[in-house]
């Protein structure tokens, strides 16, 4: 099972955005799921109800007040909304995707499965307008940390609209999202319907780039992994609880024309000489290091299934080999293995996680059972996670007043063993870099040194190209 089903199987699909016709029957809750509309309406039928898929029910089993399973996206406009023109858009695309309207089913803990209950309407006023002030920026970074949108309403998540001071006429969107229920791809697709009804204006995706086979790449050839990875080195870590982020926006970095790598695969080398080079500097001697990717094989169009729909694939490396020197190599070698990775068909969280979500036992059983082996398991953790959207699909333009999205940040949970993830995408030329930590890892001061390493590496992997090799 994988955490989404596609809209043809599995009855929640998407209308597309600009519509005219009734959804789907099936595309979302019952019409009788909700209240009696009079007293000629029928009797009111219970929620349409959907098992957790492996991830939401594997998240869902890991669940720690202390580190809240939240992906958060900040989206930079110029200009300013319009409350109850945004409030009406993001209802309309809300119903326009009826999968992310789900809350958890109550249930006893030896009950075979978590359940998702979707709902007609959202339970909660999704849109919100905090006071703006000189902090109201770093304010809802760190509540976009902290506060997780509770799974017991419908949806789980949670739209900010931030305005730092009347000297500024920009806003900043901050979505809060439930990791437990749905990713930041899925909720992008949504934010980006909502910028459609707003402003009137086209927000379709761009088309994805197109990539040739390269006949002289070399195989595939992948370090052993039957040593646990390298932890990322113990810096000023903090005695509070919970996540700490830096956001910065850097230079895409140049690629030349023909050459068998991507951006991502620079990003890739980029993350771990940067964390070999803090490893050092800890006095940690060096290890191999295996950095985890996330791979989103889903349409960004409006057709996208909602909920957490990547894989994830760990990219490895051997000691030796993160040598900046050798850099043409290193990237030639690492876009062998991530071209080979992502075309491997593998389930989401691996063969092992299938076999914790079977209904073998109740819940409550199966939950225990998935905590204790992750903590047995922690040192076979991979190092970190690179999770590069890449080039945001989506214009999100809301129109005169408000205008186009010039930047677009995204963060991944980090709770530990792993500590620390990496999120990059690009909007407008730049690319948007965000470190989050655990607290019991590193502090603010290692988020800044980590920043500058990676600003560093990223430029070393700009190499000249010689008759199309790097």
């Amino acid at each position: 099972m994988t955490a989404v089903e596609h809209p043809a199987r599995d009855g929640t699909g998407d209308p597309g955005p600009g519509s005219g016709s009734d959804p789907d029957p099936g595309s979302g809750p019952d019409p009788g799921s909700g209240p009696s509309s009079g007293p000629g309406s029928g009797p009111v039928r219970p929620p349409t109800r959907v098992p957790f898929p492996v991830v939401d029910e594997i998240s869902r089993h890991c669940l720690q007040e202390e580190e809240p399973e939240t992906v958060h996206i900040e989206v930079h406009l110029p200009g300013r909304l319009d409350p109850a023109r945004l409030r009406a858009a993001v209802a309309g695309a809300l119903h326009r995707h009826p999968r992310i309207l789900m809350r958890e089913a109550p249930g006893r803990w030896y009950r075979l499965r978590y359940e998702w209950e979707l709902t007609a309407d959202p339970e909660v006023e999704v849109v919100t307008f905090p006071p703006p002030g000189r902090d109201a920026l770093r304010d809802a970074r760190t509540r976009a940390l902290t506060h997780a949108p509770p799974l017991s309403a419908s949806p789980p998540v949670r739209l900010e609209v931030v305005e730092e001071d009347d000297r500024s006429d920009g806003t900043v969107l901050f979505l809060t999202i439930n990791h437990t229920a749905l990713d930041g791809p899925a909720c992008l697709r949504v934010l980006a319907t909502a910028a459609e009804l707003y402003g009137g204006r086209d927000n379709s995706p761009a088309a994805p780039p197109v990539r040739t086979a390269d006949t002289t790449a070399p195989s595939a050839e992948m370090p052993s992994t039957w040593s646990p990875p390298a932890r990322v080195a113990t810096g000023h870590f903090e005695t509070s609880p919970g996540n700490g982020m830096l956001v910065t926006e850097l230079p895409l970095p140049l690629r030349p024309k023909g050459s068998p790598y991507t951006v991502n695969d620079q990003l890739m080398v980029t993350t771990a000489l940067m964390l070999a080079h803090w490893n050092r500097e800890h006095g940690v001697r060096p290890r191999p290091m295996r950095i985890t990717m996330p791979v989103d094989d889903r349409p960004r169009d409006a057709s996208m299934p909602i909920g957490n729909g990547t894989r994830l694939v760990e990219v490895p490396f051997a000691p030796e080999e993160l040598d900046p020197r050798d850099m043409p190599g290193l990237l030639r070698r690492t876009a062998a293995r991530t071209r080979a990775l992502r075309s491997l068909p593998r389930p989401q969280l691996g063969h092992g996680a299938a076999l914790l979500t079977a209904p073998w036992a109740p819940v409550g059983v199966r939950a225990a059972l998935t905590r204790g082996l992750r903590r047995a398991a922690a040192s076979w953790t991979s190092t970190t996670l690179l999770s590069n959207i890449g080039r945001v699909p989506y214009p999100l333009d809301f129109g005169e007043g408000a205008g186009r999205a010039h930047a677009v940040w995204f963060s991944a949970p980090a709770r530990m063993p792993r500590g620390l993830t990496v999120t990059t995408a690009s909007t407008a030329g730049r690319l948007h870099l965000a470190l989050r930590w655990s607290r019991a890892l590193l502090g603010h001061g290692d988020g800044d040194r980590l920043r500058d390493l990676f600003e560093h590496y990223l430029r070393t992997t700009e190499v000249n190209s010689t008759e199309g090799t790097p």
